[in-house]
């Protein structure tokens, strides 16, 4: 893929110019460090007085499946990748996508705060005997099981599908259906990895379309109005005199 020409010349950024109507979309990005303190501080520290366990009877009827952790690991390029790529890009979408992140997260970890959740749908032992599998009981050991519902996954996923859709570059049909199809097998990855019950896909959908009609739907309709309005203005035929 042909890679478009960037939107802003980034050799001119100084910190004396940041906060330009060029550049300020960059304090945008202050946001991961919040965010990763944040969520380790839940992840390590956080203590609460109990747990809500997430559970539903299609979590038992699913099956665990490693293969799907090629598409759960897949996460951090997708999202990265759709950061890095809009942010050269196509400045509008990646505000978008920022405000997005910003806002389903944020109230996410407030959630992980006043209602913490947990999980136990992971195997005790696995059927098959392979490298995914062996990645999966390490990796098991490494992140714990709560904070879960929703899940950020599903959130930041849907997030990337909604401004990879809106973005000017990915406007063909084979790059939309790869960008959805990718976005939708994170989704599915994270409960055949038992990672997340159903319900905490479920819960991620209504927050996501929150955030979507937030941050990409008005915005893109009042500039669009904006648009329309400044068109017909300037289409005005002048009065006689």
């Amino acid at each position: 893929m042909k890679m478009p020409a960037p939107a802003v010349d980034y050799r001119q950024l100084r910190p004396s110019n940041l906060t330009s109507e060029n550049y300020r979309h960059l304090l945008l990005l202050l946001y991961w460090p919040f965010y990763g303190l944040t969520f380790l501080y839940l992840e390590r520290f956080y203590q609460p007085a109990g747990w809500h366990v997430m559970h539903c009877a299609l979590d038992d009827r699913i099956p665990f499946l490693e293969w799907f952790l090629i598409p759960y690991l897949f996460w951090f390029l997708y999202l990265g990748g759709m950061v890095i790529y809009t942010l050269f890009t196509d400045i509008p979408a990646f505000r978008a996508l920022m405000r997005f992140i910003i806002l389903t997260c944020s109230v996410t970890m407030v959630i992980y705060f006043l209602w913490p959740t947990c999980q136990e749908l992971r195997p005790d032992s696995f059927a098959r005997d392979n490298l995914l599998t062996r990645f999966m009981a390490a990796f098991y050991r490494f992140d714990t099981n709560t904070n879960v519902c929703p899940s950020i996954h599903v959130l930041s996923s849907l997030g990337v599908i909604f401004a990879g859709l809106q973005c000017q570059g990915l406007q063909t049909a084979p790059r939309k259906a790869a960008l959805v199809i990718t976005g939708l097998l994170i989704c599915l990855s994270t409960v055949f990895l038992k990672q997340h019950s159903v319900l905490d896909v479920l819960a991620a959908l209504p927050l996501s379309l929150i955030g979507w009609y937030l941050c990409f739907y008005l915005p893109d309709r009042r500039q669009r109005y904006g648009h329309n309005r400044q068109h017909r203005q300037k289409s005005r035929p002048c009065a006689s005199a």
